[in-house]
């Protein structure tokens, strides 16, 4: 640990900012995943509504810096993509 008061708290920030970007990535795999697997069941409807949710969880942490927008549009474009696959 840090002798410094000033690099100990940024430890703390830098711990909290890791939990914080892991939680948010998490959460927008859980909800591709729902995308994906809507998709591989065949149900459009489903799958439209997943990928909505999706794209609007992606936006978010792009905004918040945890992914790259090119990142974030290749995200989309692939789930969207999917989605479109379906008949």
């Amino acid at each position: 640990m840090a002798n410094i008061k000033s690099a100990k708290k940024r430890v703390i920030t830098s711990q909290v900012r890791a939990e914080r970007n892991k939680a948010i990535k998490s959460k927008v795999k859980t909800y591709i995943k729902k995308v994906e697997a809507a998709v591989a069941a065949g149900d459009k409807a489903a799958a439209e509504a997943a990928l909505t949710v999706a794209i609007s969880e992606i936006s978010k942490a792009t905004s918040k810096g945890i992914f790259h927008k090119n990142t974030a549009a290749r995200k989309v474009s692939r789930i969207t993509k999917a989605v479109n696959t379906l008949a």
